[in-house]
């Protein structure tokens, strides 16, 4: 086989992979606090699991992190509504997540750090995210919830938008077409509910992403 073609080759597989490489590259060279945020159903697990098998794929070793009370994919497992899944550590309120992630990058490479549900992150949480990538210099994405069925800012996610170095939006629609950015909690019957506690876990019997107008009907606001 020709030293060209083998070169060629070369250049090609690089040139498939290279969007992957770029943003672990990215995210290598800069270590930055990144908050994924969106309505229910739009596949942030989904993104999430790419992005760490990205790294994966490329011999890097991250470190997941779910809420340890959302056990619907089963205890300390991330998954999708598509079918993939991946073990996890997970978090409680009472945890120290800059003591956990310190511990984690103790025990060997780890070349960034995955929190799904960051939506259930205290503020305190998130302060210790944001020292994690300032002291220890590693790059941690999280994805979340961005407000609830009320339209209020979770906790978690308003510390996020106050601290996150960048923000990206996870897209899905609403039954109209158009950009989802609401969410409504149901009872049986389909009855969208104003009342309650904020944190409810459950999946589509429970919840449906509307745009603002046609959340604006569904509550009556």
């Amino acid at each position: 086989m020709s030293r060209p073609f083998l070169f060629g080759a070369f250049i090609f597989i690089l040139i498939l992979t290279l969007p992957a490489r770029q943003f672990i590259a990215k995210t290598l060279n800069m270590a930055k606090l990144y908050f994924h945020y969106s309505t229910m159903n739009a596949g942030k697990s989904t993104v999430l699991l790419q992005a760490a098998h990205n790294y994966i794929e490329n011999a890097m070793q991250v470190y997941l992190l779910t809420a340890r009370f959302d056990n619907r994919a089963g205890d300390g497992r991330i998954a999708s509504r598509i079918g993939i899944g991946k073990e996890a550590d997970t978090f409680d309120v009472e945890d120290d997540l800059f003591t956990k992630i310190e511990a984690r990058l103790n025990d060997g490479p780890c070349a960034c750090i995955f929190v799904d549900e960051a939506q259930f992150l205290t503020e305190d949480h998130v302060w210790q995210l944001a020292r994690a990538v300032d002291d220890l210099k590693v790059p941690i994405m999280c994805y979340g919830l961005r407000v609830d069925f009320r339209g209020k800012l979770f906790p978690g996610s308003a510390a996020l938008l106050a601290l996150s170095d960048e923000m990206r939006e996870v897209r899905t629609i609403c039954h109209c077409g158009k950009k989802a950015t609401m969410v409504i909690r149901q009872d049986e019957t389909g009855r969208a509910l104003t009342e309650g506690e904020q944190v409810q876990i459950g999946g589509n019997e429970v919840y449906v992403s509307l745009c603002r107008r046609h959340w604006r009907e569904a509550t009556g606001s």
